[in-house]
């Protein structure tokens, strides 16, 4: 079968083939998927696509209309395919259902102690000679009050690795898991009370109609002033304007992201000769007690 695979990076090429190749004819195209560069799939049954390719109505059609059979996603998320005309075009969709939980909250600790120690700063002090402590305190994660959002695999290793902290942990999910909370000293809270005594907020959900800018002006309104929020799960569960105007108030406290709602075009590239077009990302880099990453995880 010959699969076209759209948005590749070098750091995976050497994967892909080994995973695929012999058994398959690969194309490996840098470019994304877009309306512009559907027609790249031309002569492929297969389409490989990544987290930011837009696999939406218009190009899903083209693909179609190519001879396309299947679509594959190399990743967990699917918000960004048209289930629906997917179906009615005849594609077959399948992706990632999981890959490494444990990856994935080890970097939300990650993100999260980062911010407390001032990590990153006070490793470019050292680089300039400057040993000062100015500025660098954190605080004790032991009696904190971590909430976590979304209880699957990941969230529930968050909260896992938390409690080994010594964080009393809340959680919330629409579908809880009882036994495994009381298993591991968690308890289950409405939303607005998770937000509202948690000095720690970690999110974990998928991205849905229901969960679209679940941080918003008005939830974090609710939030403890000064609180952490880490989100390494959809860019678009956070309303990255209302968290800038949160954090100059000083109401968000602390703000590590692996995930950001305009992400594409952006992430993954090398931008590093170019002026940001993106005033937002450019704002939230300004901040000292911001951490970002570029969808690592």
């Amino acid at each position: 079968m010959t699969v076209a695979i759209f948005s590749t990076h070098a750091f995976e090429k050497e994967t892909l083939r080994k995973a695929l190749a012999p058994a398959h004819e690969l194309r490996l195209l840098a470019p994304a998927l877009t309306a512009d560069t559907a027609a790249l799939a031309a002569g492929s049954e297969a389409v490989c696509l990544f987290v930011n390719d837009d696999a939406s109505a218009p190009v899903l059609k083209q693909l179609a209309a190519l001879g396309v059979r299947y679509l594959v996603l190399r990743s967990a998320g699917f918000n960004n395919v048209d289930l629906e005309i997917a179906k009615a075009c005849g594609l077959r969709v399948a992706r990632v259902p999981a890959y490494s939980p444990y990856a994935v909250a080890e970097h939300t600790v990650a993100l999260l102690l980062g911010l407390n120690r001032k990590l990153v700063k006070a490793h470019n002090r050292i680089r300039e000679g400057n040993f000062s402590l100015d500025g660098l305190i954190g605080f004790d994660l032991h009696g904190k009050t971590a909430g976590i959002v979304g209880t699957g695999k990941i969230g529930q290793l968050v909260a896992q690795i938390l409690r080994g902290f010594g964080c009393h942990v809340l959680a919330f999910d629409p579908a809880p898991d009882t036994g495994w909370a009381t298993a591991h000293g968690v308890r289950y809270v409405p939303l607005e009370e998770l937000f509202a005594s948690s000095d720690i907020i970690s999110l974990h959900a998928p991205l849905t109609p229901q969960t679209h800018y679940l941080v918003r002006a008005e939830t974090l309104a609710l939030m403890k002033r000064g609180v952490m929020l880490i989100n390494t799960s959809r860019g678009a569960l956070m309303h990255t304007r209302d968290a800038i105007a949160a954090l100059k108030t000083g109401q968000l406290g602390y703000l590590g992201l692996d995930v950001y709602e305009e992400e594409r075009g952006l992430f993954f590239e090398d931008h590093s000769e170019e002026i940001l077009q993106d005033d937002v990302i450019a704002r939230l880099t300004t901040f000292p007690n911001v951490l970002i990453t570029s969808h690592q995880v």
